[in-house]
């Protein structure tokens, strides 16, 4: 579990970068400069880890773009010691920025493989999660209402049980897929049980959030 002055150095010059693209909230940057991204990352390609990408980390899943987790995790304005509903757990990597940004979080992931070896992985380092292998499309109602809920994949649409989790006043950040092959950033602030403000935040790319699979 190797982080060392070189990886740190990386990080700085990662951060430098996610600067320059506009990136501005001080906490998030703080939290990406923390996490070391090279230890959520395949070995063929650690050597790249600190490039503003996305990389294959198995199962047909990506770990995702810095500056994608930078958006999300800004959009999603994380408050110290909130409930975060996470879905599409993955490597873990965005998981560990939320809890270095001081949240309580809870995040699904629908590949076994995956969510076996982000768990092993993130108690490794000290990340203290919630872990559940299952379907994003329905939460995890036990632990709702959540402060916040944010969508790690591409969603074909806003799922209801999600909307229903969501604490009245809570935001949810969720990429929904369009026509084009891409995903708008959305932002659902619930204003009431049935009353939603949403926004959008710009076009990205995201794998496919899909029900039951593996399962």
């Amino acid at each position: 579990m190797l982080d060392s002055f070189k990886h740190q150095g990386l990080r700085k010059r990662l951060v430098a970068l996610l600067k320059d693209k506009g990136i501005s909230n001080s906490r998030v940057l703080a939290a990406i400069e923390k996490v070391p991204r090279h230890l959520y990352m395949d070995n063929s390609f650690v050597s790249h880890a600190y490039e503003d990408k996305a990389f294959p980390i198995g199962a047909d899943q990506t770990i995702s773009q810095p500056y994608t987790v930078a958006v999300q995790s800004g959009l999603l304005e994380v408050q110290p010691g909130e409930s975060i509903l996470e879905i599409g757990t993955g490597s873990g990597y965005q998981t560990a920025v939320l809890v270095e940004l001081g949240a309580k979080v809870y995040s699904i992931e629908r590949q076994r493989s995956l969510y076996l070896k982000t768990k092993m992985l993130l108690d490794k380092m000290g990340y203290r999660a919630d872990l559940k292998f299952g379907d994003g499309f329905r939460g995890w109602p036990s632990f709702a209402p959540f402060d916040k809920i944010i969508v790690t994949c591409g969603a074909p649409f806003v799922p209801e049980d999600l909307k229903k989790q969501l604490k009245v006043g809570g935001k949810m950040v969720i990429p929904v897929s369009q026509k084009a092959g891409s995903e708008k950033m959305i932002v659902l602030h619930k204003q009431s049980e049935d009353v939603f403000d949403t926004s959008e935040n710009g076009d990205f790319r995201f794998v496919p959030m899909l029900e039951k699979r593996n399962l």
